[in-house]
């Protein structure tokens, strides 16, 4: 049987493709060997991070609903936007318009889906695995 090669956000342990900015996560490589985007010690690290992102654009930007997410996380400028919102909201079953509260549990599933989204293929057992030690890492800290 034929593995497929690993995608770019498998390799850097970064579901969400989360570019390199100043901003540092825990569980974070430095520096990162990737040229545009952070690489994370592994999947569970890199979904903490999807989190902490999410919850500081509800914190800081008031952006609370999966269209805002999904507009700032992939603007229209290089992403098809509304493709993305239309597959995230389909798959995680979140109205795009609908508000998402401080550590709303509808991020676990809206996480998932941008990840799958990112990533171009189903999660494996693992990944979802990782998605759920991500997840309570987050509710750790927040």
């Amino acid at each position: 049987m034929k593995t497929r090669p690993l995608t770019r956000a498998e390799r850097n342990h970064n579901p969400g493709n989360i570019r390199r900015c100043g901003v540092r996560y825990r569980g974070e490589r430095r520096p990162s060997c990737d040229p545009a985007f952070k690489e994370f010690e592994g999947d569970e690290w890199g979904y903490r991070a999807m989190f902490v992102l999410l919850e500081s654009y509800r914190r800081r930007y008031s952006i609370d609903t999966l269209r805002g997410i999904v507009t700032r996380w992939a603007p229209p400028l290089e992403n098809d936007t509304d493709a993305y919102i239309r597959f995230v909201a389909e798959r995680a079953e979140v109205d795009p318009d609908a508000t998402l509260l401080p550590r709303d549990v509808r991020l676990r599933a809206i996480a998932e889906a941008m990840s799958r989204f990112e990533r171009g293929h189903e999660p494996s057992p693992a990944q979802l695995d990782a998605l759920d030690r991500g997840w309570q890492l987050f509710l750790r800290d927040y």
